[in-house]
């Protein structure tokens, strides 16, 4: 999907650790614009355990983004064999190039959200919590700009990386085999939560049976002990991945809970 669409590349000179020059090695992002100028933009972070990334969860969520307006961007971050931090590093740079180069694209910089899935949702709520203001004395202008999302959507995530609620294989793609428990709790994104954690929106089924739901309500609690604003949505069934959940009337509810909030917040 989205074939005609040209991926930018968020370093043309080629990314940080990158063993290569393919498409797997290339962090890039795919701009879908709306009409007019001066909205926010959110960029979707498509799901796959970190050793993929799933069609369904980018185009489709971008597009119906669309229809509420808002210009939207799918990140093409780095999966296995790439480890931490390539990811991070990548949706960091996102972040910092849609807010550099905003007023070209008619685009708020004050408001750029990040909405992503499964192993994606724990990529969006790392950039939430693991965030830096840039670094005023770097050569590249983008990279002194702040990779703090202004809002976060984490849908059906990874958060935690340590049993019993955890994902294995996401937390094996991202972080090798022998992990250290220690770092593995470091990169538990409550434990990362503080107050100037952004705004954020969750969403999970009660009964899924990859990621459990306990994941979300980690993030929730984490969110409501440091005051941070968020919502939370946790539908009674349904398997995991649904993305747009059009087989599903009552699920497929979030996107327009999620288009709701995140206009709520000016976007």
């Amino acid at each position: 999907m989205g074939e005609n669409r040209e991926w930018i590349k968020l370093w043309p000179e080629g990314a940080p650790l990158a063993q290569g020059s393919g498409d797997e090695d290339v962090p890039a992002l795919q701009y879908f614009p709306v009409q007019g100028t001066g909205r926010g933009a959110v960029i979707v972070v498509p799901g796959g355990g970190y050793g993929m990334r799933a069609d369904h969860e980018g185009e489709p969520i971008a597009l119906k983004l669309n229809e509420f307006g808002i210009p939207t961007f799918v990140l093409r971050y780095r999966v296995a064999p790439y480890r931490y931090p390539c990811a991070l590093t990548d949706v960091q740079r996102a972040i910092r190039y849609v807010r550099h180069y905003a007023e070209k694209w008619g685009i708020r910089a004050d408001r750029i959200g990040v909405l992503g899935f499964s192993a994606g949702g724990h990529l969006t709520a790392s950039a939430g919590t693991m965030y830096d203001a840039g670094n005023p004395e770097a050569n590249d202008p983008i990279d002194r700009l702040s990779s703090r999302p202004d809002a976060i959507a984490p849908c059906y995530p990874v958060i935690t990386l340590q049993p019993p609620h955890y994902h294995e294989g996401s937390r094996i793609n991202l972080l090798g085999d022998n992990s250290d428990e220690d770092f593995a709790a470091q990169l538990s994104c409550h434990t990362r939560v503080t107050p100037d954690t952004p705004t954020t929106f969750l969403w999970h089924t009660a009964d899924d049976g990859a990621v459990p739901v306990e994941n979300s309500l980690l993030f929730a609690a984490a969110c409501s002990m440091n005051k941070v604003p968020f919502e939370l949505h946790v539908y009674e069934s349904g398997q995991h991945g649904l993305g747009l959940a059009e087989n599903d009337p009552h699920v497929a509810s979030w996107m327009r809970l999620c288009g709701e909030w995140l206009i709520k917040h000016q976007f």
